[in-house]
């Protein structure tokens, strides 16, 4: 029943894909490499250049991890032949941000400044330009670290529905609210 699951993936060129024993599957590429643990009830080959996910049964459990080991091997396989980057706005009146190695200083309204230590996997430039918000710009090849450390610096400074200010993603729509109005 897994739509996903039943997928192929398509194996670039200069990535390779190997099984090791207790089902881990290793995927080696240009930008680096990833490893995952899949469940050992899940059968991953390779065939023609294409990787396939397969289930013994069709029993709700089977279904459920064929469609997310699938989806994790194909993150994985993307991430070492692209990589992925998340962009972070900060909007607010002196909201700053400087990336300094794996260190990551904000400046958001608080009375001091949070440092943020980064994963040595994730790698952070910040951009301020005269006139528009500054940007933080992540980018690494492991999709599910890169969507945490993006979330936790969101968390820091939550956007608030009255003025829009806070960190958000870049191209995120903020749902805002009426203010108060006049009583004459």
């Amino acid at each position: 029943m897994s739509r996903i699951g039943k997928l192929p993936i398509s194996l670039p060129t200069g990535v390779q894909l190997t099984v090791g024993n207790d089902n881990e599957v290793t995927v080696k590429g240009p930008k680096g490499e990833l490893k995952t643990t899949v469940d050992r009830d899940i059968t991953v080959r390779t065939e023609d250049g294409n990787i396939l996910v397969e289930r013994p049964t069709e029993q709700k459990r089977h279904k459920a991890m064929h469609g997310l080991y699938r989806s994790l091997i194909s993150n994985m396989v993307n991430g070492v032949s692209n990589g992925f980057t998340e962009q972070l706005e900060l909007v607010g009146v002196g909201y700053k941000a400087t990336a300094a190695g794996t260190t990551l200083e904000l400046a958001l309204g608080y009375s001091h400044n949070i440092f943020l230590a980064l994963p040595k996997e994730v790698t952070a430039t910040a951009v301020t330009e005269k006139g528009k918000n500054p940007i933080i710009t992540l980018t690494s090849i492991d999709k599910q670290l890169i969507g945490q450390v993006a979330a936790k610096i969101r968390s820091l400074r939550k956007v608030e529905p009255y003025k829009g200010k806070g960190v958000r993603f870049v191209g995120e729509q903020i749902r805002r609210k009426a203010g108060k109005t006049a009583s004459k």
